[in-house]
């Protein structure tokens, strides 16, 4: 018989491990060159992985790569794209160049590590040795997390405390340019077109205190916030202003030529856009908004707002100076003759015209509205209008008579809110030409005020006075 030599077994191969590589860089700056760090990254944590070839290592051909993510959160698509494949199983072991390219945030981390736990994931750091699949890894990566916040909390410290020093020494310190500035070399300077449309709207303002007036002359002449390009070449789009913004532009001190931190404000670097004076009328209207309903000049005196035409079509709108004894001048002018800037020209067809003196023309259309109130053909058809009203069938002729009689006897007391508010009811249109003016009546206007004489207290007493008149 031959001799059997006995030859050893074959070693078991070690089970196979799939390895994934994360990247990630706070900044995108250098991302473009041709070796860049997520790259370096990348090529240590592949290194790294076939030196434990022999435990079975491999490594997933797909990147997870965030290049200009903070490490300070997990929105990340890279790290969500890691974070899918594991819960699908398709991950063994998770490889990093350090343990902050994961995340800065230790209780970012315990998250992380938690499904890393329940899916049987390790963890991995090239140049750290950290391993959590031991409990001595898991202390020594909790340590190194916890001093890791702690540097980025102090980092954060002297990121703001630089910021404030900055602005004491009244520099701007970077973000969206605001409308009237542009950024060069750092610095805000004067957009000339765009200062102007500041002052605009800072006079408006001081003019009449109506920010929803002043929203709506905007989007008529097509302006928007701020159009600007980032560093990185981004174009932003301005958009509509709406008063969110106009009240946030009201109140940036950066157009005093201030710089603000805090509650704190600094004489800043660039050129103020707004005048002392300006700037403490509009805020003067602005704090007597924010202490509740104001009784402003336009809310009671406008009484033509939105009905007042000019000979060559324009809309006429109401504004106000003061002189310098102090008096009030209000007045209503062509839309955009007070909107053109100074010394342009008329658009063809636009006629001429200065601003007219208010209380001529709101007197004038009062006293047609008060003859129309004592007019017997306008009582007769108001009366008709009752008829159809379904409770003023009740009503009697003589008592709608007698009801107009005596709002048209008190009309010259009545509140100015309730001459506008009847005037608007009333009206269509005002038309002014050269021999006065023009109503429009509403068609459904007299209707409408027959619901007024209908609901109005003097009904209930023109009752007797009705059956004394016409008797």
């Amino acid at each position: 018989m031959k001799n059997q030599r006995n030859t050893p077994a074959p070693a078991a191969l070690a089970p196979r491990k799939r390895c994934a590589v994360y990247t990630r860089k706070s900044t995108d700056e250098g991302l473009d060159m041709e070796y860049n760090s997520l790259e370096a990254q990348r090529d240590a944590g592949l290194a790294y992985v076939a030196s434990q070839r022999h435990e079975g290592w491999i490594a997933l051909q797909d990147g997870y790569d965030d290049g200009g993510f903070s490490g300070g959160n997990i929105e990340r698509p890279g790290l969500r794209r890691l974070m899918a494949d594991i819960d699908a199983g398709k991950i063994d072991i998770v490889v990093v160049y350090k343990i902050d390219r994961l995340t800065r945030n230790l209780t970012d981390f315990a998250k992380l590590v938690e499904v890393f736990d329940r899916h049987d994931v390790s963890f991995v750091s090239v140049t750290q040795q950290f391993n959590t699949a031991t409990s001595m890894g898991r202390l020594m990566l909790n340590v190194m997390l916890s001093f890791a916040q702690f540097e980025r909390e102090v980092t954060g410290e002297r990121i703001r405390d630089k910021i404030a020093a900055s602005k004491a020494k009244g520099m701007w310190m970077g973000g969206t340019p605001p409308l009237g500035y542009d950024v060069v070399d750092r610095k805000l300077v004067v957009n000339e077109p765009e200062a102007d449309l500041v002052r605009s709207i800072f006079r408006r303002y001081g003019e009449h205190g109506s920010a929803a007036e002043i929203v709506r002359e905007l989007e008529i002449e097509g302006r928007t916030t701020k159009a600007w390009q980032t560093q990185n070449g981004q174009f932003r789009e301005g958009r509509p202003i709406d008063q969110q913004y106009l009240f946030k532009l009201l109140r940036n001190r950066i157009y005093l030529g201030e710089v603000q931190h805090k509650d704190k404000s600094y004489p800043g670097l660039h050129e103020a856009i707004i005048d002392q004076d300006t700037w403490d009328l509009v805020h003067a209207f602005i704090e007597r908004r924010k202490q509740g309903p104001r009784k402003s000049i336009t809310q009671h005196s406008a009484l033509l707002t939105g009905l007042l035409y000019a000979p060559d079509g324009q809309l006429m709108i109401h504004s106000f100076t003061r002189k310098k004894s102090g008096r009030l001048y209000r007045y209503y002018v062509p839309y955009l003759h007070k909107r053109r800037n100074a010394g342009a020209t008329l658009a063809p067809g636009l006629i001429e015209m200065g601003p007219l003196p208010a209380a001529e023309i709101e007197t004038a259309v009062l006293e047609q509205i008060h003859k129309a109130l004592c007019a017997p053909e306008l009582m007769l058809a108001t009366w008709r209008s009752c008829q159809k009203h379904p409770k003023g069938a009740k009503l009697e002729e003589a008592q709608v008579v007698v009801a107009m009689q005596r709002i048209g006897a008190v009309w010259d007391q009545l509140f100015p809110k309730e001459q506008q508010r009847i005037t608007q009811l009333l009206i269509e249109q005002v038309h002014l030409h050269e021999r006065g003016l023009d109503i429009l009546w509403r068609e459904d206007g007299w209707l409408g005020f027959s619901d007024d004489i209908h609901n109005h207290p003097l009904v209930k007493e023109t009752k007797g006075a009705a059956e004394e008149v016409y008797a």
